[in-house]
């Protein structure tokens, strides 16, 4: 009889009831990025778009300052949830709106809401294939590597764009990583790149606002020269990082 309630017990272990219900709300974001292009509304991120609606934007912002905060970090949230390509012109906007401060601060709140979505719902989603993915060691490895220094690695994942940030936003997920470490990453580890482009943002709106347009000349101005070299040292970090950390942090041992 035991040897029998043993057997039952490792099957229900290794054989969790499959449940399409849970990839519900992965579709219904799949579905958003795909309305994202049936719509066409990848046109509205472009240069031209923020210095064609520079007035309408600053008029909202003047008179309508939280309402358009929050209209802001809804679309954000929206984007990163649909893994929208070209969220970081969303940025970018709202230096452009709001100021590097304020912009970042928006961006970062926007992100982290969006960000948390995919987590949960691939969470939901992939918590059978998780608990089959158990059974390998590889796998098992990385997941006690993340839950040794959880906070540690997705600052890591955050700070360094080694991979796409909508990749990042499913991964842990997989590993097993909690939502308050999840969420904490998240919010410190996006804020550098995001001040960085809203500080982009914030030059071309100051370029705009004297005269100038946003033409490949704007480059020279030194609010925008800056940031660009900000965002070429944050590019250039992943190259550093290889040759001095040799990738261990996601070597399985």
């Amino acid at each position: 009889m035991a040897e029998t309630s043993q057997k039952d017990t490792s099957i229900s272990e290794k054989k969790p009831v499959f449940s399409i219900r849970r990839f519900i709300p992965l579709l219904l974001l799949a579905a958003g990025l795909a309305g994202f292009f049936v719509f066409g509304l990848n046109k509205y991120f472009s240069l031209d778009v923020l210095k064609t609606h520079r007035e309408t934007s600053q008029f909202w912002v003047q008179n309508y300052g939280a309402v358009a905060a929050v209209i802001f970090m809804l679309i954000y949230s929206l984007a990163v949830a649909f893994s929208v390509p070209g969220a970081v012109f969303i940025t970018i906007a709202g230096g452009f709106m709001f100021g590097p401060y304020l912009g970042t601060f928006y961006v970062v709140i926007g992100a982290t809401i969006g960000a948390v979505i995919v987590f949960l719902a691939a969470k939901y989603a992939l918590v059978e294939a998780v608990l089959r993915a158990k059974a390998y060691p590889a796998l098992k490895r990385m997941e006690a590597g993340f839950r040794e220094n959880e906070i540690s690695y997705m600052l890591v994942l955050r700070l360094i764009p080694l991979f796409p940030f909508c990749l990042v936003n499913l991964v842990p997920a997989f590993l097993g990583v909690s939502l308050r470490v999840y969420t904490i990453g998240t919010v410190v580890g996006i804020i550098p790149g995001a001040f960085v482009y809203a500080l982009v943002g914030d030059g071309a709106g100051a370029v705009l606002d004297a005269g100038g347009d946003l033409k490949l000349g704007i480059i020279s101005e030194a609010r925008i020269f800056a940031p660009i070299l900000g965002l070429a040292f944050l590019a250039c970090i992943p190259v550093f990082y290889k040759k001095l950390i040799g990738h261990k942090i996601f070597k399985s041992e």
